[in-house]
């Protein structure tokens, strides 16, 4: 959603509700207004162009590249992107099964997500959720043969669409710059969740 406010000649302009991403764009924003900017947005470490076109950039394999890859999931396997991860992290395991947390952890979900889609795949005899005995509220997921047929069946045309989307128009040093980048950002984000966690 985007926030209104009066310019110059009393119409209305649309503005992000999260504010400009570039230095020029701030500052173009500020100049239309009756006062200089003091506090926050004096402090901010504003995007240059070439980081800014990075981050577009970015930003369209953040939303485009999943929205793609979940469409085609559907059409072609009838399950999400999402459900298909699942799925597929139970698949890699020794015995086909994870504790919850820690599915939610390599999905990078919130565990009340996770649950709801456990529940759907569950109705589906997809997979089997099973209490861990003791303490604590524990719980496991595992991975059905009907489950493990699905996600096989599945596997081939997600890997030729991660293929046709993304890794086969990118050369040796671009893939390998990829990688980097990827994981870059998984440390970034690991360190604040990380920090966050501390701070609580």
């Amino acid at each position: 959603m985007a926030s209104t406010a009066d310019d110059t000649n009393g119409r209305h302009r649309r503005r992000p509700r999260n504010g400009p991403t570039s230095e020029a764009t701030a500052r173009a924003d500020e100049g239309s207004g009756s006062g200089a900017s003091t506090g926050p947005v004096a402090e901010t470490r504003w995007l240059n162009g070439d980081e800014l076109a990075a981050w577009l950039a970015n930003s369209a394999i953040m939303i485009s590249l999943p929205a793609a890859l979940d469409a085609r999931m559907q059409r072609e396997a009838q399950l999400t992107f999402f459900e298909y991860m699942v799925l597929s992290v139970l698949s890699e395991q020794p015995d086909r099964t994870m504790q919850m947390s820690a599915l939610a952890a390599r999905t990078a979900a919130s565990l009340s997500r996770l649950s709801h889609v456990v529940g759907r795949l569950e109705k589906r005899e997809l997979l089997a959720r099973q209490r861990i005995p003791g303490s604590g509220r524990r719980t496991t997921a595992t991975l059905t043969e009907a489950g493990y047929e699905v996600v096989a069946a599945a596997a081939p045309g997600h890997v030729a669409a991660v293929r046709e989307y993304l890794i086969d128009d990118l050369g040796p040093q671009e893939l390998a710059a990829l990688r980097r980048i990827g994981a870059a950002v998984d440390a970034a984000i690991k360190r604040g969740q990380s920090d966050a966690s501390s701070a609580a």
